[in-house]
């Protein structure tokens, strides 16, 4: 027997529904179309499926629009049969329906994210806990002390001790082997960065991790002679060929670690990744998909990465997501498309699920006063029971809309087609009532408490 389905929709949606589900052609299933007396489906909650919904028909599922609010796995239990949240948008159900594209969990990321805060010696202890803090919050597992150049660190002991007693894991980064010495003496981990020339550390401090790089710049044989010299010792270390930025040579830096990784197949590499999102003025959601992407190929890889420029203020989080999606993709042996839209901050996948005519359709069967918003290809969408109207610059639509008497409505009116004028220049979706989506970056607002 084939699968019975149960769609639960409003008024308004109920013909839409019904003619996505006949231009499906061919399908697997059979279904019920039930219309439980609302007008918009959107405001469907729990509570009022449990009130109006006596009878499951004999469905094997139960599909309510994906806004439905409410606890439905306690719903399920109550009726017997699984009830779960569609699409928030009708047109979008023959993919839902299909399996096409599916959001998935994603993964751990295989490597370490340190997160350096860069300006450690010219901040306090304290402030250098609640940098962490928000470090540790957005994704990383190490939290790098970056030594200044000519800059000195008196408190470094005494912020490696609190971070660690705060349980986080601490890393050193300096070239001067006094603060490396006085990192690893306060219990430091890791230790950024040592040479061929300066691995009488490791020696004195075996407790500690390095992190190799080359006697001079770009000199893959001092770097393949320090890993050697570690293998020796038996101990764990990390080896950085090190990333330059653009456009001074990035693609000679990621020849080199493809380089260390063709001569040392198994050793763990290290990639700072901040030289190439600070030092350009562009989104960095982007460029740390592209480097996570080029780390997971090189497995494995260890990442550094920093904020400083305010571009770059969730570069931590831009990471840590990137890492976890391109793990996703390579569990899956698949392509990172359509498995996790965290990265998609700026564009969605569909931004415009309706035509301006499909629009105009449903528009002709609104008879009450309240105005609907809503976004195509072509611009904004306001309309009501009075008509409808478009543009793509909210002033434009002001004079139409009959406010100028009520300060509330107008006001609201006007903070929802600005939040839709947005939407509309970037290609995001909009949804009337709610907050623009930002991806993973800015989690969504917990959901309200059920109508009673």
């Amino acid at each position: 027997m084939p699968e019975h389905i149960l769609f639960l929709t409003g008024r308004l949606a109920e013909t839409h529904l019904a003619r996505v589900l006949e231009e499906m052609g061919e399908i697997s299933f059979s279904y019920e179309i039930r219309q439980i007396g609302l007008q918009v489906a959107a405001l469907m909650t729990s509570d009022q499926i449990r009130r109006r919904v006596k009878d499951t028909g004999g469905a094997d599922r139960i599909v309510v629009p994906g806004w439905c609010r409410g606890d439905l796995e306690a719903l399920s239990g109550e009726l017997g049969v699984p009830v779960e949240r569609g699409p928030k948008e009708v047109k979008d159900l023959p993919w839902y329906l299909g399996g096409e594209e599916v959001e998935l969990t994603l993964s751990e990321r295989p490597g370490l994210l340190f997160a350096e805060i860069t300006e450690a010696p010219d901040m306090s202890v304290d402030a250098i806990l609640a940098q962490a803090a928000g470090f540790r919050e957005s994704g990383a597992d190490v939290i790098d002390l970056g030594c200044l150049p000519e800059s000195e660190f008196p408190h470094l002991e005494e912020a490696v001790d609190r971070l660690l007693r705060e349980g986080y894991r601490v890393s050193v980064d300096s070239l001067e082997e006094e603060e490396l010495v006085r990192g690893a003496r306060a219990g430091a981990e890791f230790l950024v960065s040592l040479t061929e020339d300066t691995l009488w550390l490791v020696d004195d401090f075996p407790h500690c991790t390095p992190i190799l790089i080359p006697r001079e710049h770009g000199d893959l044989d001092s770097l393949g002679r320090a890993i050697v010299a570690m293998e020796e010792r038996g101990l764990p270390f990390l080896a950085d060929p090190i990333l330059d930025p653009f456009p001074f040579g990035i693609m000679e830096s990621l020849a080199r670690f493809n380089e260390m990784r063709r001569r040392f197949p198994a050793v763990d590499l290290f990639m700072g990744i901040g030289n190439a999102t600070e030092l350009m003025d562009a989104d960095t959601v982007g460029l740390n998909a592209l480097l996570t992407a080029i780390a997971q190929e090189l497995a494995p890889v260890h990442l550094l990465t920093t904020q400083v420029s305010p571009h770059c203020r969730q570069a931590v989080k831009e990471a840590n997501l990137g890492g976890r999606l391109m793990a996703t993709a390579a569990q899956a042996n698949t392509l990172p498309k359509g498995l996790n839209a965290s990265l998609l901050v700026l564009r969605d996948r569909r931004p415009f699920p309706y035509s301006r005519e499909e629009i105009g359709a449903l528009a002709e069967q609104v008879r009450d006063p309240s105005y609907r918003i809503q976004t195509s290809e072509e611009g904004i969408h306001i309309f009501n029971r009075d008509g409808l109207h478009t543009a793509t610059d909210p002033f434009t639509l002001y004079p139409k809309l009959g406010v100028e008497d009520d300060a509330s409505h107008a006001f609201y009116l006007g903070a929802e087609l600005a939040r839709a004028q947005i939407a509309w220049q970037l290609g995001k979706a909009y949804h009337q009532d709610e907050p623009l989506g930002w991806g993973g970056l800015i989690p969504p607002p917990e959901d309200e408490s059920d109508e009673t």
